[in-house]
Parts: C-alpha cells; sequence; structure tokens
C-alpha cells in the first residue's frame, strides 16, 4: 500500500537508469494520512493490516459477513453491511479473502463502477478475487489510480499479460508470506495447532468455522453446545415452516461477541432437516437464506433469575416455539419451553408430552412405556396452575417410536406428545 501511494518501485528504478530529476517530477504520490481504507476479510491478516493502517491516521472500513458489530467495535473499525457500501467509500481497498466462487472477481467492472476516482487497490490474498481484465480497462481510463498485485489469476503472469506495461501497477511475485520469520513460524503454528486442539481443545484454521483462539473457544465454547442443543430440539418440536429464527442474550453471555454462538444454534436447528450435506458454522447462514429463514440476534434488557440465558425463537405468522437454556454449574441445562419453567438435562433420547394436570395421566404414560421397555432415567414436570396445561420431559434410556407415540397419545387428557433425539 505504501509503496502504491508513493510509487516507491518507479521512483527507484528512475535512479537506476539515470532519471533522477525526471523521476522526481513524474512521481507526486498521495499520503495515507486522513485517507479511508477498506479491508475485506477482517481475519487475522486484516485484523492486524487495520491495526497498522491506523497507526498512519487512517479511517478503516471492514467487511466480513464473520465479523460481530462488537468486535468490529473493539477493533475500532466501521463495520460495513456490504462489499458495495465499503468499496464506495474508499481511498485504499486491500483484499483479504479466500478464493470461493462468491469471493471469485469479487472486484469486477459492476463494483469498479462504484468507486471513487482515483481509488487504489491492494490484493495480497488470492489472484482471482480481482477481475484483472475489468481493472486493466479501470486503469486505462484512469478510474483506478493504481493497484499492487502479490498474486494473480494466473501464475506466472504471461508475456503478453498487458497490466506489466502499466506504470501505474505494482507486483510481487506471490512473496506475501516468503519471509525467513514466515517460514519457521509456519511450521511452528502448525505444531501448536496441532497440540492444542489434542491437549486443550482449542480449534484454530479450521476449514469448516471461523478462527477461535484458546482465549476465545474458553469463553465461548460452552455456549456453543448450549446454543447447538436448542437449535436442534427446537427443529423437532417448532413450526415445520418457519420463516424467523431469534437468538436472545441475556445476562453475562449479552457481553461477549455471539456470532458464532448464533451460527451454533442455527448449525444445530438446521443440520437434523438437510437431506443432503452437512451445516456448519460457515455455510448455516446461507442454508438460512436459501430456507427464506431470517437470523437475528437480539440483547433484551430484562429481569433474569439466571446469571445467563440463552434462548432461540423459531416461528412464523401462525405458530412459535421458545426454548431456553442455561448453566447449572457447568451443566447445560434447558429451562424455559415456551411459558413453561423446567429444569432438563438436553442430551439422549425424550419425551415430551402436554396434558391436562389431573391425576393418573402420567401414571397411565408410564405404563405405556414400561410395556415397551423403555426406561425413565428423569422426569421435570411444569404446570401453570392447578388442574390446569401441564408440560412435562423425560429422559429415557432409549428411542421411542412413532406407535409408542400413537399409543401415548391415546390417553385421556394427553394432548400432545413427541419424540427428541439429542
Amino acid at each position: 500500500m505504501m509503496s502504491l501511494a508513493r510509487h516507491i518501485p518507479q521512483g527507484h528504478q528512475s535512479v537506476v537508469e539515470g532519471r533522477f530529476k525526471e523521476g522526481r517530477k513524474a512521481y507526486k504520490g498521495v499520503e495515507l494520512y486522513n485517507k479511508t481504507l477498506a479491508i475485506l476479510g477482517m481475519g487475522r491478516i486484516g485484523g492486524e493490516f487495520a491495526r497498522r493502517a491506523m497507526g498512519f491516521g487512517m479511517r478503516v472500513l471492514a467487511y466480513d459477513p464473520y465479523l460481530a458489530a462488537s468486535k468490529a467495535k473493539n477493533m475500532r473499525v466501521e463495520l460495513c453491511e456490504s462489499v458495495d457500501e465499503a468499496v464506495k467509500q474508499a481511498d485504499f481497498i486491500t483484499l483479504h479473502m479466500p478464493k470461493t466462487p462468491e469471493t471469485t472477481h469479487l472486484i469486477n467492472a459492476e463494483r469498479i463502477e462504484l468507486m471513487k476516482p482515483g481509488v487504489r487497490i491492494v490484493n495480497c490474498a488470492r489472484g482471482g478475487l480481482i477481475d484483472e481484465e475489468a481493472l486493466l480497462a479501470a486503469i486505462k481510463d484512469g478510474k483506478v489510480a493504481g493497484a499492487a498485485l502479490d498474486v494473480f489469476e494466473d501464475e506466472p503472469p504471461s508475456a503478453d499479460y498487458e497490466l506489466l506495461s502499466r506504470e501505474e501497477m505494482v507486483f510481487t511475485p506471490h512473496l506475501g508470506a516468503s519471509t525467513e520469520e514466515a517460514q519457521e513460524n509456519v511450521g511452528i503454528q502448525i505444531a501448536e495447532a496441532i497440540r492444542d486442539r489434542l491437549l486443550h481443545g482449542s480449534v484454530v484454521n479450521a476449514i469448516n468455522m471461523p478462527n477461535l483462539d484458546e482465549d476465545t473457544l474458553k469463553e465461548i465454547g460452552p455456549y456453543l453446545s448450549l446454543a447447538e442443543v436448542i437449535g436442534k430440539f427446537a427443529s423437532q418440536i417448532g413450526p415445520k415452516q418457519p420463516d424467523s429464527f431469534r437468538v436472545d442474550y441475556v445476562g453475562t453471555v449479552s457481553d461477549i461477541d455471539t456470532t458464532l454462538v448464533t451460527r451454533s444454534a442455527l448449525k444445530g436447528y438446521l443440520e437434523d432437516g438437510l437431506t443432503s450435506g452437512s451445516a456448519n458454522y460457515l455455510n448455516a447462514p446461507a442454508l438460512a437464506e436459501d430456507r427464506g429463514l431470517r437470523v437475528t440476534e437480539s440483547r433484551p434488557v430484562e429481569a433474569c433469575d439466571y446469571t445467563d440465558l440463552l434462548s432461540v425463537t423459531i416461528g412464523n405468522d401462525e405458530d412459535s416455539v421458545t426454548l431456553s437454556g442455561t448453566f447449572f454449574g457447568n451443566q447445560p441445562r434447558l429451562v424455559r419451553i415456551q411459558d413453561h419453567s423446567i429444569d432438563v438435562n438436553p442430551e439422549g433420547n425424550l419425551l415430551i408430552f402436554e396434558n391436562t394436570d389431573a391425576p393418573g395421566v402420567v401414571g397411565a404414560l408410564g405404563q405405556i412405556l414400561g410395556k415397551h421397555g423403555i426406561n425413565i432415567a428423569n422426569m421435570s414436570l411444569s404446570r401453570n396452575q392447578v388442574s390446569g396445561k401441564a408440560l412435562s420431559v423425560l429422559n429415557v434410556d432409549s428411542g421411542i417410536e412413532e406407535e409408542v407415540i400413537e399409543e401415548i397419545l391415546g390417553v385421556e387428557g394427553i394432548q400432545s406428545a413427541r419424540s427428541v433425539i439429542l
């Protein structure tokens, strides 16, 4: 970026070729101070770039679909909702994304048209993020003042690669990680990643989830498993065609970066309903969007009986279900189903049923389970009033077949019953 702003390679070459005075006149640059930088991709490298750019007094915009607003605030960057929003405002643009079908030609003719005249673009990430033909056209007509490329769509670039002839360009031969320190550190990091996974459960640089260092994992790790199991529970008792998926955070959990926690709840909700493939932390939002499921987070200010409360609500205009969970010590517990307070260990095979609060109902259900060899490990019951409506959840030692559910529904006073597998 600095070489591009001040024409460093061109200036060097003018001195070497004996064009000192000519070069001094020709290569007037621009300052980084008070310029706006858009960083597309705020992983580890994008984050470090932001920190260094601020040292030059730059205003830093960031686009990253996996960056939470709270984390962006901590990093002192302005989070943009779209690539277009970021590039429209930028004097400099730098890319730090992987190459995927979604990011290929992320910078194309249409996006260049949105940019300020005189914008400068840097790509040290992956070749193909920029449509290089569109870049060449924008360089020729002056829309783009210059670009710096360490990576190319085709490496090495061919002899007739027209951008090579443009003085506005700065090139390096894929040198991004080519330092003695980087080569040594990458070997160390691989060894440390394997060690930390085996000894501590830390996950860094996984291909199916955003990076988690040990401190972050320690902070949010328990919430990931709680959120996933609540999402999975909701998928089995909620409406079949919901259009909204909301996760509410109350208590101390509302102070942390919950982006991955929400994704974990979404992952749990989606994976049971997939006919092919699987949901993970990265593809869950896209799968939800494909289903027309609107995903939101909220942090309601309300009185709470628990230090932390995580709630998932799924629904549509006609029906919805809300499940809430927390921790008793280190143990995850389901503590609310709709308006029923309850205490459920959310694992294994469960039976959830609603019934009129009357003598003999639970006994009759127990007889049916006993007849089919299904042992009850634990039971939690909640009722809204004496002789009103009761909701119960049973932990059982084995799965419950559909014909057993049908038999349970035949018991007088039982209004609904379903099996849940976590």
